[in-house]
């Protein structure tokens, strides 16, 4: 397997599936058109030119009232964070810890972005309890009134990458 890298034309993505339909219908509908709108960038690990998971990402915003309390502290209201759009695995990949490489390169990335404008935190909206635990289990911090929205504060993440 190789490094994440920028999703791209001659990479495979019709046999992606993660058993999650919403997941593989975005790489397979949206991911491309994304990238070339300028509204998220998408990152692929790929086996032989087929997509065997990725992530992507944008720029965002959370508001105070959905912030945990470490996030909001001395912060602009809303509050910069570079958004993890979607995280998803095929599922012959399950178990094998690539979803947590994945978000390895995630956290990463959100850091060299953060060195040339502000952002205070990644954020995820959960798809599903199971995904939530998974975020959770890596650091992030629930949002005290959308369970589901997560965030790792930047301030963290030296933490939660020794932990990956």
């Amino acid at each position: 397997m190789m490094a994440p890298q920028p999703l791209a034309v001659g990479h495979q993505v019709e046999n992606f599936q993660s058993g999650e339909p919403s997941l593989d219908d975005w790489l397979r509908h949206r991911a491309m058109k994304n990238q070339a709108n300028g509204s998220s960038r998408t990152y692929v690990v790929v086996e032989n030119d087929e997509v065997i998971g990725y992530y992507c990402l944008a720029a965002g915003a959370i508001g105070h009232a959905e912030s945990p309390g470490k996030l909001k502290r001395n912060r602009p209201d809303p509050i910069p964070v570079i958004v993890l759009g979607r995280l998803a695995i095929h599922k012959n990949y399950h178990q094998r810890g690539l979803g947590t490489a994945l978000l390895r390169d995630a956290i990463l990335r959100t850091l060299q972005a953060a060195e040339v404008a502000g952002i205070a935190a990644l954020l995820v909206h959960a798809i599903s309890e199971q995904a939530r635990r998974f975020y959770l289990s890596r650091g992030f911090i629930e949002s005290p009134i959308q369970p589901m929205t997560l965030c790792l504060p930047l301030h963290t993440v030296m933490l939660t990458l020794g932990q990956l």
